[in-house]
């Protein structure tokens, strides 16, 4: 058996200071332990516990920046099951923001020491200049305290640093592969999870008493307006059935375009990627959220036209290209198919509120209004606050003013509306549109260049994929409401996942070197 000490990081073998601190630390952990034990209190107890068990990681997160990532990843998808059970604690809250700080730490540390490769993005300029006037509206006299520029600050540039950490990430098809399948098996939790809950009720997945704060969102239902019937909104480990609704869509454009990539370039895996995206899409019936379920049938729609342009005809490997389009199709299916067969009333009852609410030929049909009308009614309420052309500062009216107003006991500002555009003018003015639309544009323009370069190739689905991810988020979920952005599970992956997308023609050009070496052993050109 290894002693103890051996099963400690380099570091702390290396210098004795930091090995008594450790042994300190672990003493008083287990006395104050014993404390919560003896007098029952349960919940600091749970406290306790994952205080010891984050300073565990953050000490690996330190000496090896990959595996920190994967475990920030891994808390960013479950913090949100941990905060509704313990009062909605906002320390838990924050707790991933520490965990991405030490990742990023870690990462610099590892590119001081040239351990790491990163790139400059082709959009720098226009990125760093709405990162410039940000910062300045934190100042914006209007704004009735500081903390919400820091909350504005947060949202909107915190994790832009993933963009680097992506991009070093997947230095090899290897570690592309383990990327995605680790967050397809994470997502396969979540939205069994979310299905269960979705039949079984708002009972299931949430506390008894939830908090305040959180209450209404997991308990949200809707009603079908001619029928009648009631379909709950699932939040699966999630606080908000918003937030599991976009997470859907975002796993689900992962899954499609990695199905894509596995069936062009590697056999292993295909399985349990074409599951995701049956599973996924049973959820999405589920979900009762219109708007996923209309953005990921057009997503459809699109990705089966640009797959189609993208294929690798020169190759003869269309046929491959169509097999991911039939299984994409064949999960929907199935999806359906085995919700119809086991809980027959949970499905029809989603279909239901669909058909009446968007069907066009349904007197009681929302479609147009929420397509078109309500959006574009709400960018324009943005032009009745006096400072539209200036607006009132960064995080003025963004997701979680509420709780900057509560905690910090500073005076609520009371504007905002519903819509992501209208959200930019109210707090940056219409400057602040201009040069999101603008920075937008050079990403999205950047990632096409880099799309159309893998045409043709195994890589092309994945790479289209995240370039139209990047679309809907940058463009027209934020047009509809600017939470989708600010949600730090979908932004964490979009800048990710950009990441990725600038790698992949390096990837690419070393699979080709390494399938033209002299030693390579004749076999399928792409397929391994």
């Amino acid at each position: 058996m290894r002693p103890m000490t051996s099963a400690l990081p380099g570091e702390f073998r290396r210098n004795p200071l930091l090995m008594f601190g450790f042994f300190v630390f672990v003493a008083v952990a287990a006395w104050k332990a014993a404390e919560y034990v003896i007098s029952g209190s349960l919940i600091s107890l749970t406290y306790a516990a994952m205080i010891l068990v984050a300073g565990a990681f953050v000490v690996a997160m330190l000496n090896n920046w990959r595996n920190g990532l994967y475990f920030f990843l891994f808390w960013l998808l479950f913090e949100d099951f941990a905060r509704k059970f313990l009062g909605n604690n906002m320390a838990i809250y924050f707790a991933k923001d520490f965990l991405v700080l030490i990742v990023y730490l870690s990462f610099f540390l590892a590119y001081r020491r040239k351990k790491v490769h990163t790139f400059r993005p082709p959009f720098l300029i226009p990125l760093l200049i709405f990162l410039w006037f940000g910062v300045m509206q934190v100042f914006n006299p209007a704004s009735s305290s500081l903390m919400y520029g820091v909350l504005g600050l947060k949202l909107y540039y915190y994790y832009i640093p993933l963009l680097f950490i992506g991009y070093a990430l997947v230095d090899t098809e290897e570690t592309l592969r383990r990327f995605y399948f680790i967050n397809i098996g994470l997502a396969l939790i979540i939205v069994s999870l979310g299905i269960a809950q979705a039949i079984l009720g708002h009972t299931f997945l949430n506390p008894v008493h939830p908090a305040d704060d959180i209450r209404e969102l997991s308990q949200l239902y809707r009603m079908a307006p001619i029928s009648g019937v009631l379909v709950y909104r699932p939040t699966s480990v999630f606080v908000s059935a918003g937030r599991f609704a976009d997470y859907l869509l975002a796993i689900w454009l992962l899954a499609f375009g990695f199905s894509g990539y596995l069936l062009l370039r590697h056999r292993r895996g295909r399985n349990i990627t074409f599951i995701s995206l049956a599973v996924t899409f049973a959820a999405v019936a589920l979900c009762a959220s219109r708007g996923v379920f209309l953005w990921i049938i057009s997503a459809a729609i699109v990705a089966t036209a640009a797959f189609l342009w993208g294929a690798p005809w020169r190759q003869r490997e269309v046929m491959r290209v169509m097999r991911t389009l039939q299984r994409a199709i064949l999960g929907v299916v199935l999806g359906f198919g085995l919700l119809m067969v086991t809980y027959p009333e949970a499905l029809l009852s989603r279909l239901a509120f669909y058909s009446e609410t968007l069907s066009p030929d349904s007197p009681s049909s929302e479609l147009m209004h929420r397509v078109r009308d309500y959006p574009l009614r709400n960018l324009l309420f943005a032009f009745d606050y006096p400072r539209w052309p200036y607006g009132y500062g960064i995080g003025t009216a963004s997701l979680g003013v509420q709780y900057v107003s509560r905690i910090m006991q500073v005076p609520a500002m009371g504007i905002g509306v519903e819509s992501g555009f209208g959200t930019l003018i109210v707090e940056m003015g219409i400057g602040g549109l201009a040069l999101w639309l603008i920075m937008s544009a050079s990403v999205l323009f950047a990632a096409w260049k880099v799309v159309y370069k893998l045409k043709g190739s195994p890589w092309f689905p994945l790479g289209f994929m995240i370039f139209w991810y990047a679309f809907l988020l940058l463009v027209p979920l934020t047009f509809y409401g600017i939470q989708p952005y600010q949600d730090f599970v979908l932004n964490a992956f979009l800048w990710l996942q950009l990441g990725i997308l600038f790698r992949l023609p390096s990837i690419a050009l070393s699979a080709q070197f390494a399938a033209n070496a002299p030693s390579a052993q004749p076999s399928r050109r792409w397929i391994r």
